[in-house]
């Protein structure tokens, strides 16, 4: 199963479990790998804490499973318990998308 269709259903889990610390990480370590741009980023960042995290796993799911990848990644090392809770797996990510961690 693809890391996009992955996310469809745990999306109500993430935006039940996610935390507004461990979303500004995951919007912050998104635009810096640029699966999302300055846009995105200043439109999703305002938002209250359970619409930021729909918009987040909506926009990032639109994007395809390499962005999906991405996400899943970043959340797995940002929030390991919340990944395990909703049975994401870290697929292998190149390695420089992780500089500056």
């Amino acid at each position: 199963m693809s890391q996009q269709r992955t996310l469809l259903p745990v999306r109500t889990q993430f935006v039940n479990g996610v935390t507004e610390p461990v979303l500004n990480q995951l919007l912050d370590k998104l635009l810096q790998v640029e699966v999302i741009n300055d846009a995105e980023m200043e439109w999703i960042k305002p938002k209250l804490r359970a619409d930021k995290a729909r918009d987040v796993i909506d926009t990032v799911r639109r994007k395809g499973a390499k962005a999906s990848s991405v996400l899943t990644a970043a959340l797995c090392q940002l929030d390991p318990f919340l990944s395990k809770e909703l049975n994401l797996k870290q697929h292998a990510i190149p390695n420089v998308l992780w500089l500056g961690c």
